[in-house]
């Protein structure tokens, strides 16, 4: 069984003028869904560009199935399909040519994957890509990654603009390519609900910095959110693993990753009438990145 990482990302920063991403740690598991999610401007697509190399890190590295994204660029996109919103098949004309084109440079590529993700999406060969909807174009982006097996599928934003009978035929697909262990899917994407439904593993992104990550499952079942009674503002200033939503007067609201920061703990400090209820992954990103 293979155990290297399909995605090791470790101290990786980039620094921009009025931005920066990291230090970033992040790895995904073989055979396994990852989701990456954060609000627009956290650094999502910035840290995608530079695991194909559209731009360098200042510090760290990335490796996609054990090979490093600079030093063994060929290998890496040997092994790496990015599906996106900015890719543009429109100069193939018909899908038909489009296929035949990446079909010619992927020694991998399976026809009759190929012709079932054609029935399965609702594209024909003859469809003119340039009258194709958004989310037609995003189906067949999805189709020329996936035909050719690649160990690991980067998508970003994957079902924008689809509706939801497409939807769940490109998620029902995603399961089936990780059913064997071989292959993986990390998506970054703002549909949360899907996420929670499919991923394994999920990473919040904000500010460039990862702000939780884990099991889906995991991360649900350990987060919380608290409400208590508190005069003395100092006793809850900066504390690991409880992130204040709300504070008004001597009413506190806020969420606790009980791992870090226990129930118990806020009562040691001089919490009064502590309740707590569970949250959805939606109620904990917005939480986290409010």
């Amino acid at each position: 069984m293979n155990t290297i990482p399909a995605l090791e990302v470790s101290g990786l920063e980039k620094h921009y003028p009025r931005f920066g991403l990291g230090p970033l740690d992040l790895t995904v598991p073989p055979g396994s869904i990852y989701g990456l999610i954060g609000p627009n401007g956290a650094g999502k697509t910035t840290l995608i560009d530079l695991i194909f190399g559209m731009g360098s890190p200042d510090a760290g590295t990335i490796k996609v199935c054990g090979y490093d994204h600079e030093r063994d660029e060929v290998a890496v996109k040997q092994r790496a399909a990015y599906v996106g919103p900015d890719l543009n098949f429109v100069a193939w004309g018909k899908v038909g040519r489009a296929i035949r084109f990446n079909r010619g440079f992927r020694p991998t590529w399976d026809d009759g994957y190929c012709a079932r993700l054609m029935q399965d999406f609702g594209i024909s060969a003859d469809d003119r890509i340039g009258t194709l909807s958004f989310g037609g174009r995003t189906k067949l982006a999805l189709l020329l990654a996936l035909a050719w097996r690649p160990p690991l599928l980067v998508l970003d934003e994957p079902t924008t603009g689809i509706d939801a009978h497409s939807k769940k035929a490109v998620f029902a697909e995603m399961l089936n390519i990780v059913r064997d262990e071989a292959r993986t899917v990390f998506i970054s994407s703002h549909q949360i609900s899907d996420l929670e439904r499919f991923a394994d593993r999920v990473g919040v992104l904000h500010k460039g910095r990862l702000v939780a990550e884990g099991t889906t499952a995991e991360l649900v079942d350990r987060h919380v959110q608290a409400e208590w009674v508190a005069e003395n503002a100092d006793a809850f200033a900066h504390i690991p693993g409880l992130t204040v939503q709300e504070r008004d007067g001597a009413n506190w609201r806020a969420v606790l990753d009980t791992l870090t920061c226990p129930v118990h703990s806020l009562e040691s400090r001089g919490a009064r009438d502590v309740r707590t209820q569970p949250l959805t992954l939606e109620d904990l990103f917005l939480a986290l990145t409010q």
